[in-house]
């Protein structure tokens, strides 16, 4: 089995999707006092958490459907590849924040990371059937 960039390049621009919004709502969020800076993570009460999980799950629909999209064949493939590469993301950011309290969110981010983006692939790949 050969290797194909633009295999790597649909997935990878699925997760750099993710990534780069992710940093970007939390920088503009940051600026307005919304959130408390990365550096504060004590500050955060839970309604700012909440606010975080929803846009990074939303985030997440948006990298499916941008790696389904990019996809050269069998995109719902990458997508799952993609999916489980989040998964773990996730995962390994709730290990790490074991003893930080709110495990909540952690937790929820790991548990919807892979149904999110499975959404998004699905959402890019099913067409609307027109009469």
């Amino acid at each position: 089995m050969r290797l194909h960039w633009k295999n790597v390049w649909a997935v990878f621009a699925g997760f750099a999707t993710v990534f780069i919004l992710s940093v970007i709502t939390d920088a503009i969020l940051e600026s307005l006092h919304i959130l408390p800076p990365v550096t504060e993570p004590t500050a955060y009460v839970w309604w700012m958490l909440l606010i975080a999980l929803i846009y990074r799950t939303v985030f997440a629909v948006v990298g499916g459907y941008v790696t389904a999209k990019l996809a050269p064949q069998n995109p719902m493939k990458h997508v799952k590849v993609l999916a489980v590469i989040g998964t773990v993301a996730a995962t390994l950011g709730l290990l790490a924040n074991l003893d930080k309290g709110n495990l909540w969110y952690p937790l929820l981010l790991a548990l919807l990371s892979y149904p999110s983006v499975w959404y998004g692939g699905n959402l890019a790949t099913n067409k609307k059937k027109t009469r």
